[in-house]
C-alpha cells in the first residue's frame, strides 16, 4: 500500500477503499448465504456446548476441514461466541490452506494466532498441532532450525501428557516425521529413517492413510539418497498406494514426482515420461507452487536426459521462475544444476559456469543453515587446532631464545629481558584498555534496551490487573497477567542480544499493545500489514526497535482522543537490500500533543527516540547505506490534524558490508 501527501489522490484512495469495503461485505454475505444451513445450525449448536475436547471438534468438522469458506464462519462464530478452541481449530485448518497455495507468510501468522488462542484456552492437543503446523511451514521455506524448535517443543509437550489421546499421539507421529525430514535435509539418512521408522509405528496402531502415506514417502526419500533405487521404488509405490485409497491429488503428485526420478536414474525414461507428465498436471490444478516448480523442474532434468534440449531449458526457466518468486531454495538449486549442465550440452560454458556457481552458492547457502551445529563443531574444532598449533610455536620459539640466549652475553639478556617485561606490560595495559572500553559499550546497549520499557509502564500494568483481581475478573486477570510475564521474558531476553528477527520484534510489540490497551479499555485497533515480499524471520533488526513509536502514538497520540482510536503497521522491501516499517495512528497530531503536554504540571522525560536513534545509527555502520527516520504529521482536505506517520528504512543482511 503506496500512502502520499496529495490530497486529491487520498480521496482516490478514500473512495476506492469504500467501495472495496462495500464489495467486501457484501461477498461475505453472500458466501455466509450461500453456507448450507444445516452447516450453520450445527456450528451454532456447536459452539453453545463448547466442548474442550480436539478430539470432538475433529470428529464434527474434519470432513469439511479443507472447505475455507466453512472453516472461516467457524473462526468467526468462535470468536464472536469467546469459544477458543472453535477458533483454534478453524484457524490451523485456514493456515494450511495458505501453506497449499504457498501464502507462507498469511500461513504463519494464522497458526501463530491458533497456537495463542490454544494457550490461553489450555488445550494441549491444540497447541502441539499449531506447532507443528508451524514447523511445516517454516521448513518448506527451508527455515531449518526455526522448523527444528517448533518440531521440538510440539514433541516435548505431546510426550509429557502421560496418557495420550488418538488426536496427541498423532502429533506424535507428526512431529517425528518432521524431525526426520529436518535429519533428512541435513544428510543424516540413518538418523531420519530411524525417526521415520518411529512415526510409521504409531501412524499403523492408529490406522492413519494419510499418515502411513507420507512415512512411506519421505523412508523411500531416504533411501533413494542412499543409492537403494529398488527399495525406494517400493515404498514411493506403498505411499501411492495410501494416497489412492485416501484420494489425495496432492500426494499422488508427490509420489509420481519422486517415482519419476527413480525411473530416470533406472534409465526408464519412458516410464518417467508418464508420471512426471501426470504429475504436472495435477499439480497445476492444486495451484501449489512449490509442486508446481517441482515437476517442471523433474520434466525438465528428463528432457535434458532425452536430449530434448530446448523443451528442457523452457521447462526448467519455468520452474526457477515460480521458486524464486516464492523462495523455494531446494527447488532452485536443483534446477541450477542441470541448467548448468544443459548449458554445458549446448557449448556455452560461460553460462554453465554461471549456473553452477548459482547452484554452488545457494547449496552452500542452505547447508551452513541446516547445518549450524555442525558448523559450530567445526569451529571448535578449528579453535582447538589453532591454539594447539600456538602452544607448539611457542615452545618450538621458547627452544630458538634458549639457543640464542645462551650465546649472547649477560648483557644482552637482560636486554631481551626487560624488551620482553615492556612489550609484556604494554600489551596488558592495551589489552585492558581495550576490555574496558568493549565492556563499557555492552552496558550503554544493555542500559539502552532497559530504558525501551518505562517504569510506569510496568507500574501500571501490575495495577491494572490488580483491579482485574479486585473485581473478581479471574479471566482477564490471569489472561492478562499470562502476556505480561510473556512480555517481561521477552525483555529480559531481548537485553542480552542486540539483534533479533523482524518476526520475534513483531510478536513482542503484539504483546505491549496487549497489554497497554487494558489502560484504554481495548478501544485501540492495532493492525500489522506485511507484504509478500517481507520475510519477517529473515530480517534481523536491534531489539525492541518499535516500542518507543508505538509508545508515543499511544501517550502523545491517542490518549487524547475519545473513540475509533488506531495505530497501523506496515513492513514492505523499499529495495532490494532494505525493509520499510511504517507507523500510522490516527491521534490528535503532534502540535496538539505538544500544547497539552506544556499545561501539565508534571512531565514524563522521554528519552526514547533519541536511544533509538543512536541504536539505528550503530546498527546501520557496518552497512553501505545508512538507516532513515522521518516522522509526518497527517492533515485532511481543512487542514486538521488526523494523526502522525512513522516511516522507518532499515538496512537488511542483504546489503555488501563497508570495507575497512
Amino acid at each position: 500500500m503506496h500512502l502520499t501527501k496529495n490530497t486529491s489522490l487520498k480521496s482516490f484512495f478514500k473512495i476506492t477503499i469504500g467501495l472495496f469495503v462495500v464489495w467486501l461485505s457484501t461477498h461475505l454475505m453472500h458466501a455466509q448465504e450461500a453456507l448450507d444451513p444445516i452447516f450453520i445450525s450445527q456450528v451454532e449448536d456447536f459452539i453453545e456446548q463448547k466442548p474442550k475436547s480436539y478430539q470432538k471438534i475433529y470428529a464434527v468438522f474434519n470432513a469439511v476441514s479443507e472447505d475455507t469458506i466453512k472453516m472461516r464462519f467457524l473462526s468467526k462464530r468462535s470468536h464472536a461466541k469467546n469459544y477458543l478452541e472453535g477458533e483454534s481449530y478453524a484457524l490451523n485448518m485456514i493456515g494450511t490452506a495458505y501453506r497449499n497455495i504457498s501464502k507462507y507468510n498469511e500461513a504463519i501468522l494464522t497458526h501463530i494466532e491458533a497456537r495463542d488462542l490454544a494457550d490461553r484456552a489450555g488445550n494441549t492437543d491444540l497447541k502441539v498441532l499449531s506447532l507443528n503446523m508451524l514447523g511445516v511451514v517454516n521448513r518448506r521455506l527451508d527455515l531449518i532450525r526455526i522448523a527444528l524448535d517448533y518440531h521440538k517443543e510440539a514433541l516435548d509437550i505431546a510426550e509429557e501428557v502421560e496418557n495420550p489421546s488418538a488426536e496427541l499421539k498423532f502429533s506424535i507421529a507428526v512431529s517425528r516425521n518432521s524431525m526426520g525430514n529436518i535429519y533428512l535435509a541435513l544428510k543424516q539418512y540413518d538418523l531420519a529413517l530411524n525417526q521415520f521408522y518411529e512415526s510409521l509405528k504409531i501412524e499403523e496402531e492408529l490406522d492413519n492413510k494419510l499418515g502411513l502415506a507420507i512415512n512411506h514417502q519421505n523412508i523411500g526419500i531416504a533411501q533413494e539418497e542412499k543409492g537403494l533405487l529398488d527399495e525406494a521404488l517400493a515404498n514411493y509405490e506403498a505411499s501411492l498406494k495410501y494416497n489412492n485409497a485416501i484420494d489425495s491429488e496432492i500426494g499422488r503428485v508427490i509420489c509420481y514426482n519422486s517415482i519419476g526420478k527413480v525411473y530416470i536414474k533406472q534409465e526408464k525414461y519412458e516410464e518417467a515420461s508418464v508420471v512426471i507428465n501426470d504429475a504436472l498436471t495435477k499439480a497445476l490444478t492444486l495451484n501449489d507452487q512449490y509442486y508446481n516448480a517441482l515437476s517442471y523442474i523433474n520434466l525438465g532434468w528428463l528432457q535434458l536426459k532425452l536430449k530434448q534440449i530446448n523443451k528442457a531449458e523452457r521447462n526448467l526457466k519455468k520452474g526457477i521462475r515460480i521458486a524464486e518468486e516464492y523462495n523455494l531454495l531446494s527447488s532452485k538449486i536443483e534446477a541450477y544444476n542441470y541448467l548448468s549442465e544443459l548449458s554445458e550440452i549446448k557449448g556455452d560454458y560461460k553460462a554453465s559456469k554461471a549456473y553452477y556457481k548459482k547452484h554452488v552458492e545457494l547449496d552452500q547457502t542452505i547447508i551452513n543453515e541446516r547445518n549450524l551445529q555442525y558448523v559450530n563443531d567445526v569451529v571448535i574444532r578449528y579453535e582447538s587446532e589453532k591454539k594447539s598449533n600456538q602452544i607448539k610455536a611457542l615452545a618450538s620459539e621458547n627452544e630458538i631464545v634458549k639457543l640464542r640466549l645462551e650465546q649472547n652475553k649477560r648483557t644482552l639478556l637482560l636486554s631481551v629481558c626487560g624488551a620482553m617485561l615492556l612489550f609484556g606490560i604494554i600489551f596488558v595495559l592495551n589489552r585492558q584498555k581495550t576490555l574496558k572500553s568493549e565492556k563499557k559499550i555492552i552496558m550503554l546497549e544493555q542500559d539502552m534496551l532497559r530504558n525501551q520499557m518505562n517504569p510506569h509502564f510496568i507500574f501500571n500494568t501490575l495495577n491494572s490487573i490488580k483491579l482485574y483481581i479486585i473485581n473478581n475478573e479471574k479471566e482477564n486477570a490471569v489472561y492478562y497477567l499470562n502476556k505480561f510475564s510473556k512480555l517481561i521474558r521477552k525483555i529480559l531476553v531481548a537485553s542480552t542480544e542486540k539483534e533479533i528477527s523482524l518476526a520475534e520484534e513483531l510478536e513482542t510489540m503484539a504483546l505491549y499493545m496487549n497489554i497497554e490497551n487494558i489502560r484504554f479499555d481495548n478501544e485501540i485497533k492495532y493492525e500489522v500489514e506485511i507484504h509478500k515480499s517481507v520475510n519477517a524471520n529473515l530480517i534481523k533488526v536491534p531489539s525492541l526497535i518499535l516500542q518507543p513509536f508505538l509508545e508515543n502514538a499511544l501517550w502523545h497520540g491517542l490518549s487524547s482522543k475519545t473513540k475509533n482510536k488506531k495505530i497501523h503497521l506496515e513492513l514492505k522491501n523499499r529495495t532490494h537490500n532494505s525493509i520499510t516499517i511504517i507507523i500510522t495512528d490516527n491521534g490528535i497530531g503532534r502540535v496538539a500533543s505538544q500544547k497539552i503536554k506544556k499545561q501539565k504540571t508534571l512531565n514524563r522525560k522521554s528519552v526514547g527516540i533519541s536511544i533509538t536513534k543512536e541504536r539505528l545509527e550503530n546498527f546501520s555502520k557496518r552497512f553501505s547505506s545508512d538507516y532513515n527516520l522521518v516522522i509526518e504529521d497527517l492533515y485532511d482536505d481543512q487542514n486538521n490534524a488526523t494523526g502522525t506517520r512513522v516511516i522507518i528504512n532499515i538496512p537488511t543482511e542483504e546489503m555488501k558490508l563497508k570495507t575497512a
